[in-house]
């Protein structure tokens, strides 16, 4: 599957600290965006495990037999069980964790998987979807129907995540096949970029003609709106439905 894409990190206009993580496999294999938390050393850390742990597992055990589903479940175990055994090594970065969103091109088929709220939006003509559901208090309460997407927007507990990666009691890894067609746009990002911009906005700047040019312009739209965060973009544009693997 031939494709093109780029990725920006910024540390936005308030935060010191960058404290996501995001990694782009030169041959378009996989792509990783994380979003720490836990104080300045213990975010920037934790997401930095996440992601460098995904990329060594991915590389190593690409040609492995085991089936997608089975390799990126293994990755981020693997991921989870290298933050917790720094937080063991340092107790000062106890509290640390991280989300993560990891897109992979293998075996001829798409695949996502994700923990926390890093999400994976798919843009197809002009129609922004969101693909992974968020792993929150507020997306669990919107399903449930306690709270409508207008009160979650604003919602004090937006950001409690129900589940991330640094926690001993990490129960499953969400992870399903991706249905992507020739001239789609595939978006991984950390929240402080949904955070500050508009899906609405988010689909027109995404439909830039390069994919350097939006993910600059996504960027620099969550600064001028606020940039209350780190923000991170990876652009995926699919070329080619056919193009061999790697």
């Amino acid at each position: 599957m031939k494709s093109s894409f780029e990725g920006v990190s910024d540390p936005g206009l308030v935060r010191q600290v960058n404290q996501d993580a995001y990694y782009i496999d030169p041959q378009g294999r996989f792509f990783i965006v994380a979003d720490g938390m836990g104080g300045h050393a213990g975010g920037q850390e934790a997401s930095w495990i996440a992601t460098k742990t995904i990329q060594s597992y991915l590389d190593e055990y690409w040609n492995s037999e085991d089936d997608s589903v089975k390799l990126l479940k293994a990755a981020f175990f693997k991921a989870n069980q290298a933050i917790l055994q720094d937080q063991r090594e340092h107790p000062e970065r106890s509290d640390m964790g991280t989300t993560a969103v990891v897109l992979v091109f293998r075996e001829q088929r798409p695949w996502v998987a994700h923990v926390g709220d890093s999400r994976l939006y798919r843009l197809r003509g002009s129609k922004l979807e969101q693909i992974t559901e968020d792993h929150t208090w507020v997306a669990k309460a919107m399903k449930a129907g306690d709270l409508t997407p207008r009160q979650a927007k604003t919602h004090p507990w937006r950001h409690m995540l129900s589940q991330c990666l640094g926690r001993e009691d990490l129960a499953q890894v969400e992870i399903h096949l991706l249905d992507v067609k020739k001239d789609d746009r595939l978006l991984l990002c950390s929240d402080g970029l949904t955070e500050e911009v508009s899906e609405s906005a988010i689909a027109k700047l995404l439909d830039y003609p390069l994919c350097d040019k939006a993910a600059t312009a996504l960027v620099e739209a969550a600064k001028e709106n606020g940039g209350r965060d780190n923000i991170t973009v990876i652009i995926v544009a699919i070329e080619d439905s056919l193009g061999q693997e790697s």
